[in-house]
């Protein structure tokens, strides 16, 4: 199993929403790096600690899994859609998704402060400085020291 971090800025897809919703389409995504990630390495099963990014405060909200296997974003092709790119073609589609599914709601958010403070967690993708990526790996033990510093349910 693998273990991802998502970040998703909560006015615009939040754990609520995923909570509410039960999956979701991660489309939208539009970094080659994060594409491959999702297209390459996300297998069903594997868990995501759910980030909420530009909120107060910023940081991980929840965990998720991969639900449902890369396949071609819809928005690509979608002329009214603000993700949609006219250089992709259907039959050779640039653009994946994955399918995310909720697992669980953190009673707060560990915040990215918290995060910071965590010695532990000096290596972790989501803390260095300039990462912009909204889908990156996380490692098992990085992963953990998230679920007991929200003292969640969800075991790695």
């Amino acid at each position: 199993m693998n273990y991802w971090l998502m970040k998703s800025e909560p006015d615009v897809f939040s754990i609520d929403d995923l909570e509410r919703d039960g999956t979701t389409g991660w489309e939208g995504v539009r970094n080659y790096q994060a594409r491959n990630f999702m297209r390459d390495q996300m297998a069903v099963g594997d868990l995501v600690l759910y980030y909420h990014s530009n909120a107060e405060p910023s940081g991980v909200a929840g965990v998720a899994k991969v639900a449902g296997p890369a396949i071609p974003d819809p928005t690509q092709f979608d002329k009214k859609s603000e993700y949609y790119d006219a250089a992709s073609k259907k039959a050779d589609p640039t653009w994946k998704m994955v399918t995310v599914g909720f697992v669980e709601k953190f009673s707060r958010v560990v915040s990215l402060a918290e995060l910071k403070a965590e010695k532990s967690l000096a290596g972790m993708g989501v803390l260095q400085k300039g990462q912009r990526l909204s889908v990156m790996p996380v490692t098992k033990p990085h992963f953990t020291t998230v679920l007991k510093l929200a003292r969640a349910k969800t075991k790695a």
